[in-house]
């Protein structure tokens, strides 16, 4: 390497630390206005829970230490997963009622998850200290929460309502497990692992084990203690010996438990769900009755397959005792030809009888959902080479046909009937809810002018459905929760209820008596952005393919200016054009800006095509070939649109998108000219770093290596001619996305001449949580764009610029 070439390098690597900067103070101001509460609404529809978190942590919660393992993120001085933000609050109040009381908690509480008892009138809630978690219980009608439990273990498992609505089972430190393993002061040896002959395609996973440490880590963190606490504290037992605990259910008779423990050996290239275990079932005391599946690591399952043996076992509705879960008949493998992919075995420990298959289906096996009547239940399957879901009715004692309830192309939105909704039995299992013939589906209500949500009752007999409610035109609101159902089937319903004027608040709806009443009353948090226009577009590519995006306008437009664009979007695939041409989403939402959203370029003076659709449609073994040419003419269509309505600039528009749509924006501008710059959050865009696929590519790098490598902005990036910026979370855990990826495009970029800045936030993952972190990437942003986009000379300027 020459001495020229090495100062070239050097100039452009040397990282430059700089201070957190923020964008102006307006923008300052929305992004600290407060968060509206969460409602949980009880069981019965009794009562409601609001739970209350503050806008956003600060930099000093995220950058709480951490351990990675196996891919999960641990936090070593509570033994929890790592959490960024808890909420702080409880609000309660009864739904037929309009007194709110607060929950009283120890001051700086920080709540990691909250749970009503099927009983309904319990709810239960940990609280996440400095050096552990601790679980707590309250009686909504005394309002006095008691702490039932200390010491938790919540890495993998943590807390449940058992049977009774009055007992919680939850996994704690034992008292003997000691001091984390510590770390040797120097190596004792490599890290070595061997593959003999045998296929392992594995995704490209980050917070792996590395060596015999983090592995002694993991089998420390992981020991735990199953026990069970009355609500009030009164009554404690524990059940059985300490284990590795991955996870632990009460049998609906509350007679046993299914209990899953982690087995060695580990590996260095899968994550935890890959590894060994073994899943028996304990009596009520904790003795071993049964094993129920044992598997070494899971590290030859072909892509998009399962494993063999059984997998998804979970106790059955509707029965005391009786366990469910699948086999696959086609080696797991869904390139297999085989009549049926899968069956559905079930076990009942009662009778001490051996497993039997109810059912096999055509196609990979997705749920069930069962009902009262324990012969009912309805099966989902998923046909992977037609992306086509189905859901059939199946009487398994025989006694009627099987009935197809819903049979669809994945991705018709227009033809989603809805999913089926479920009740709580008193043993807190979950069965359809149905009244008579009669069961009940909510759904979003996708339609050409947008989503309309709805509540529907099918009848079984004859699979017609009715419509019992739907979302009026002008506004968007949503089924939360079925309160009641009337003798004729007519249910009261808690919904959530917005428009482009009101705030999301809830409401409730007796459809029989056909009244409604005003539950909550939240008040705009961003009164200052209440002008901004938003709208629903439709257009077309130049294929016939249809197109939709949300334009939003800033509050003081005038008609018939031109404004700088910024187009955001994230590419989706499909198998036809009529269903890649339907439309998402609602206009009627009401507008709220939150973290980093690109939505801030509205108080900046620019227009905003947001989820903007880039549908890349095609057989799904090959669409991936067309994916340049398809993406290319949905920008192209987007930006026309807005040229041709007189709200955009065609010599001033920008393009962004986060992680997919990253890899998106960056090959936009190294294979066209339509942007005169870009962003990329936290993306992938060397492809040979993620070998065994990628998004929803099925062929590997050696399948189709042209693909790859056309695919991958690192390899063009001397086309990439127009500024881009990087912006990449130091910690990023999100498959595929590692931040060395953001780093080697900027190399490759700066190194060809190319403008090019790469930003990369402390502590922070693939979504940016702290305050600081959201703060300087709305400044990094605003500021690149105004330089490169709003600042930008008319086109034949710059080309004659460049002629010069």
């Amino acid at each position: 390497m020459s001495l020229f070439l090495c100062a070239a390098v050097l100039a452009w690597s040397a990282p430059q630390g700089v201070a957190y900067r923020e964008p102006p103070q307006a923008i300052v101001d929305l992004v600290d206005a407060p968060l509206a509460p969460t409602p949980r609404v009880s069981p019965t529809g009794r009562w409601i829970l609001f739970v209350e978190r503050p806008a956003l942590p600060s930099i000093a919660d995220v950058a709480r230490p951490w351990i990675g393992l196996a891919g999960l993120r641990l936090d070593p001085r509570t033994n929890a997963p790592h959490q960024t933000s808890f909420d702080t609050g409880l609000v309660l109040r009864e739904l037929e009622g309009r007194e709110q009381r607060r929950v009283p908690l120890p001051n700086g509480a920080r709540i990691g998850s909250v749970a009503w008892s099927h009983h309904d009138k319990l709810f239960a809630f940990t609280l996440v200290n400095e050096d552990g978690v601790e679980l707590w219980c309250c009686d909504a009608l005394e309002l006095v929460p008691r702490r039932v439990a200390e010491g938790l273990n919540t890495l993998f498992d943590g807390f449940q309502w058992m049977p009774d609505g009055t007992t919680l089972a939850y996994a704690r430190i034992p008292a003997a497990r000691g001091a984390a393993p510590q770390a040797p002061r120097a190596p004792e040896g490599p890290a070595v692992q061997e593959s003999s002959g045998r296929k392992s395609p594995a995704r490209t996973f980050q917070d792996l084990l590395r060596d015999e440490h983090d592995s002694a880590l993991l089998e420390h963190y992981a020991q735990a203690q199953l026990a069970t606490v009355s609500w009030d504290g009164k009554r404690r037992a524990d059940i059985g010996a300490p284990g590795a605990l991955l996870s632990f259910e009460s049998s609906p008779d509350q007679l046993c438990w299914l209990v899953t423990t982690l087995e060695r050996p580990y590996s260095y290239v899968m994550t935890l769900e890959r590894f060994p275990s073994r899943t028996e079932v304990w009596d009520a005391s904790g003795k071993r009755v049964r094993e129920i599946e044992r598997h070494g690591l899971l590290d030859s399952i072909p892509i998009e397959g399962v494993p063999t043996g059984p997998r998804s076992i979970a106790w059955r509705a509707s029965k005391p005792a009786t366990l469910v879960w699948l086999e696959a008949l086609d080696g797991g493998d869904p390139k297999v030809k085989v009549p049926h992919r899968d069956r559905w075995m079930e076990l009942d420990l009662r009778s001490k009888s051996e497993p039997r298959e109810f059912l096999k289906v055509e196609h990979r096996a997705r749920g069930l959902v069962w009902f009262r009547e324990p012969t009912l239940v309805v099966a989902s399957e998923f046909d992977r080479d037609r992306r086509w879901v189905r859901a059939t009715l199946h009487d398994l004692s025989g006694a009627r046909a099987s009935v197809v309830l819903e049979d669809r192309n994945q991705n018709d939105r227009y033809g989603n009937p809805g999913s089926i909704l479920s009740e709580p039995l008193p043993d807190g299992t979950r069965v359809a809810r149905q009244v008579g013939d009669w069961i009940f589906r909510s759904g979003e209500g996708d339609s050409p002018e947008g989503a309309r949500p709805f509540l529907d009752r099918q009848s079984l007999a004859s699979r017609t459905s009715e419509r019992l409610w739907r979302c009026q035109e002008n506004a968007y609101e949503s089924v939360a929760s079925i309160v009641r159902v009337d003798a004729t089937a007519m249910p009261t319903l808690v919904t959530r209820r917005e428009s482009p004027s009101e705030p999301p608040n809830l409401w409730l709806r007796d459809l029989a008596a056909r009244s409604e009443r005003q539950l909550s009353d939240f008040a705009d948090p961003q009164p200052s952005i209440r002008g901004i226009h938003k709208e629903l577009v439709k257009y077309q590519r130049s294929d016939g393919v249809q197109l939709s995006a949300t334009l939003y306008l800033p509050a003081d437009y005038r008609p018939g200016t031109r404004l700088p664009l910024v187009v955001w979007a994230y590419p989706l695939e499909y198998t036809d054009p009529a269903t890649a041409g339907q439309v998402s989403g609602s206009p009627q939402r009401f507008t709220t800006i939150r973290g980093s959203s690109h939505l801030f370029f509205l108080t900046q003076g620019y227009a905003v095509m947001d989820e903007a659709t880039m549908p890349v449609v095609g057989d799904p073994e090959t669409m991936n070939d067309t994916f340049l040419e398809q993406i290319a003419a949905s920008a192209k269509a987007a930006i026309d649109y807005a040229v041709a309505r007189g709200v955009a600039d065609p010599a001033r528009v920008g393009v962004g998108g986060h992680s997919y749509g990253a890899f998106m924006t960056a090959n936009l501008l190294a294979h066209t000219d339509l942007f005169r710059a870009g962003c990329a959050r936290s993306g992938a865009y060397n492809r040979s770093l993620t070998p065994f696929g990628f998004q929803s590519e099925r062929r590997t790098l050696w399948e189709a290596p042209e693909v790859y490598e056309l695919l991958s902005p690192f390899q063009h990036a001397h086309k990439i001619n127009e500024p881009l910026l990087l912006i990449h979370g130091e910690k990023d855990s999100n498959p595929g996305t590692f931040p060395i990826q953001s780093e080697r495009l900027y190399q490759a970029i700066a190194g060809n001449g190319g403008t090019v800045r790469w930003v990369v936030l402390p502590e922070e993952s693939h979504g940016y949580a702290a305050r600081e972190s959201v703060l300087h990437t709305l400044a990094e942003m605003l500021g690149w764009f105004d330089r490169y986009v709003k600042a930008a000379a008319p086109i034949e300027d710059a080309a004659a610029t460049e002629r010069r």
